[in-house]
């Protein structure tokens, strides 16, 4: 008579097996958690990069069609304008304000930017128009425009060292994530 052996009669796994099992899956845990935030901050750089060089062609396409920059005011220098007010905004996207009419007549949507979620990451608006652009970290963009014709910018970042372009008419950057206190410039996103 056939009697079955000892080794047949287990059909699980044994207390060393699963503990292997259990600390495998911690190791590869941990090591995603560390990995983690790192991409999430390189996602983020990767969208603001996609809006800073969206605004600095839109602006290029409006200097292209019209032989200017847009301009919300009165500029004759070069000058840094953030996306936390919606009137050079308002021209790039063929607003129906007064100075947008001026500046572009034929109301061309030079520019196209995502909805804002959560308040950051994109444009949101006042009714129909558009009142802010905001990065990932909910902080505005800055464009830098050369008012002065002379396609020579000169700036400051905040945070940052200073900052000198031949050949451009326009610059943008986001301040990007804020560094840790030991850090002592803030990582900018910027399209130069």
């Amino acid at each position: 008579m056939n009697t079955p052996s000892h080794r047949s009669l287990s059909k699980g796994f044994t207390l060393i097996e699963l503990l292997v099992v259990i600390a495998i899956i911690a190791v590869l845990a941990s090591a995603g958690f560390a990995v983690g935030p790192a991409m999430m901050n390189k996602a983020k750089k990767l969208n603001a990069q996609a809006t800073a060089t969206s605004i600095a062609n839109a602006v290029e396409q409006f200097y292209t069609e019209y032989s200017a920059l847009p301009d919300p005011g009165s500029n004759t220098a070069d000058k840094d304008i953030s996306t936390d007010s919606g009137d050079l905004l308002d021209i790039l996207v063929g607003g129906t304000k007064a100075g947008s009419i001026t500046q572009n007549p034929r109301k061309i949507r030079f520019l196209s930017v995502k909805d804002a979620k959560n308040g950051m990451d994109g444009a949101l608006y006042t009714g129909s128009a558009i009142s802010k652009i905001l990065d990932p970290w909910g902080q505005p963009f800055y464009i830098r425009l050369d008012y002065d014709y002379d396609e020579r910018l000169t700036f400051t970042p905040q945070g940052s060292t200073q900052v000198n372009l031949n050949g451009r008419r326009v610059a943008v950057y986001s301040l990007g994530v804020k560094p840790p206190a030991t850090a002592n410039a803030r990582s900018l996103v910027k399209t130069w």
